[in-house]
């Protein structure tokens, strides 16, 4: 499955309602005392952290949210009624940034940020009574609500990512062990967006594969880059066609460290992919020599079906144990 991963929203808060200028009811012609209520407050914009990943992608035809006003005062007293909050629901790890700089970050389920206050309610006569002025015919209208643009980035809360240079097999290997039905194809960036496969309810990323300056911002490097900080484990996935595996490694971890020093610490996995390309001497000469940086690396091909067995038992003990 393929997602969205970014979008931007355009939110307006409510303006407050209305203080008004009211009296007392009496009997006759006297009038009684100031009884004007205060104005509603405008309803605020919430974001909610949610489970569906996918979510982003209801957005893309409708990026307009905006809360209710807030209701004007009423005669005796009466408060105006506030306005509906409008809650926007966004998947778990979305990273969420306002024109004004200000950052926000949804890291649990049902969690609720307030990102845009409403407008303050105006007062009404009432609120202006004192000993000197026992009449008060003042009031104030209610505030105006506010306007941003809410720039969201998901960063994948995944168990395993995958990495590897484009065209290393990641795609086909997330098919075989998975219900994912991501594209593949024999030319660079195969993949462009995040796909996602469940594999005994933990979550694989497939997502774009990284090339020299990626960490730069260069090609879909940033797309890529971004996601990886929160998995549990990487899996480097290696194609066979490469002479030195291990020259391919020390590149991936050049460009993962460059962006982030921390992902030095994450645990990872070696795959030497596409491995029916290649004898059976190569890819065990291959093999050793990855496994000489990656003790926990393993010959994959998707026409294998020991080697799939191999890889996805590792997987399960692997995941099992590091919950």
């Amino acid at each position: 499955m393929s997602l969205v991963d970014e979008i931007t929203l355009e939110v307006h808060s409510g303006k407050g309602g209305d203080g008004v200028v009211r009296w007392m009811n009496t009997q006759g012609k006297i009038k009684g005392g100031p009884a004007g209520g205060d104005g509603g407050r405008g309803g605020d914009i919430l974001i909610r952290g949610v489970r569906d990943i996918t979510i982003l992608s209801k957005y893309r035809g409708n990026t307009l949210f905006k809360s209710g006003d807030g209701g004007d005062g009423g005669k005796n007293s009466l408060h105006g009624r506030n306005g509906n909050d409008e809650i926007i629901d966004l998947p778990i790890g979305s990273v969420v940034t306002t024109d004004e700089g200000e950052v926000f970050e949804l890291l649990n389920p049902d969690e609720e940020i307030v990102v845009l206050k409403g407008g303050r309610g105006g007062y009404g006569n009432e609120h202006f009574k004192s000993s000197k002025n026992v009449t008060p015919t003042e009031s104030t209208e209610g505030k105006e609500g506010k306007s941003t643009h809410l720039k969201v980035e998901l960063r994948l809360i995944a168990d395993i990512g995958l990495v590897g240079l484009p065209n290393a097999g990641k795609s086909s290997f997330l098919n075989a062990i998975t219900n994912a039905k991501a594209k593949i194809g024999n030319y660079a960036f195969t993949t462009l967006d995040p796909n996602l496969g469940a594999f005994y309810g933990y979550v694989i990323a497939d997502i774009p594969g990284i090339i020299e300056g990626a960490s730069e911002g260069k090609g879909l490097g940033h797309k890529f880059l971004r996601h990886i900080s929160r998995v549990r484990a990487l899996m480097l996935c290696i194609s066979v066609e490469h002479d030195e595996p291990i020259s391919v490694y020390r590149d991936l971890l050049s460009e993962l460290s460059a962006y982030d020093e921390a992902l030095a610490d994450i645990p990872k996995i070696g795959l030497l992919t596409k491995t029916d390309l290649s004898t059976d001497d190569d890819v065990k000469a291959k093999l050793e020599q990855l496994k000489t940086v990656l003790p926990d690396s393993f010959a994959f091909s998707i026409h294998n079906e020991e080697m799939i067995q191999k890889v996805t038992g590792f997987l399960s003990q692997f995941l099992s144990e590091n919950k």
